[in-house]
């Protein structure tokens, strides 16, 4: 005999299963790693910001909020709460994150953005490296994109178009039909990269041109 499922566990059941789990890494070189599940409440308010982007350069600034959103909701569940700026800050503390830690982990949070539908402007890409002398460095990184249009509103048709339309063969008269505003040009192929080892624990990331990041520009943070 099939015993029924009580409605409550049904809805307790589907929040568990919508709620989006990432794996962090930590303790140096992904020494240590972690799943982080994200409550999908917590998640949306995060992810508002995003949603108000009207162009690429917002949508990067609310990104390296929510970043830092993120990473102090995995700091609640894991031990990367204790993650400070750098390497020297935090260094033999159980939780630390190295730029390898980082660019794993954050390239984790962005294709869980990415897989969403939150970015609009972006899409990521595989963490980029410079070699400054004998040191390495990693970060995330995204492109900017042209951007994926916005489900459409429903347009208001003034009467009388509908009127001369039937009066006459004037296609003219659909012009006065009010149009959305087309997206504003943007810089689609621009590469940034999205890097959150610059900072503690739960501040935004700091995002910066490919370029000027591969040519050493950045906190100095060590």
């Amino acid at each position: 005999m099939k015993r029924a499922i009580p409605i409550f566990a049904l809805a307790v059941l589907g929040s568990a299963q919508a709620a989006p789990v990432v794996e962090v890494c930590y303790n140096y070189g992904c020494v240590q790693r972690a799943e982080v599940r994200f409550a999908p409440a917590r998640l949306e308010a995060l992810v508002d910001g995003l949603r108000a982007a009207e162009r690429a350069e917002e949508e990067r600034a609310a990104l390296a909020v929510v970043l830092g959103g993120l990473y102090r909701l995995a700091g609640e569940q894991t031990p990367v709460g204790a993650d400070r700026a750098g390497n020297l800050l935090d260094a033999g503390v159980e939780g630390r994150m190295d730029c390898i830690d980082h660019s794993t982990s954050t390239t984790a949070l962005l294709r869980m953005l990415e897989t969403r539908g939150s970015l609009r402007f972006h899409r990521v890409l595989e963490p980029a490296r410079r070699t400054r002398f004998i040191l390495q460095h990693f970060s995330a990184v995204i492109e900017e994109i042209e951007p994926v249009a916005p489900l459409a509103e429903p347009v208001a048709v003034p009467d009388h178009v509908g009127l001369l339309l039937a009066a006459c063969d004037c296609a003219e008269v659909l012009d006065d039909i009010p149009r959305p505003p087309a997206p504003p040009p943007g810089n689609p192929g621009a590469r940034f990269v999205v890097d959150s080892w610059f900072v503690d624990n739960g501040e935004p990331a700091v995002v910066l041109p490919l370029q000027d990041w591969l040519n050493g520009e950045g906190p100095n943070v060590q």
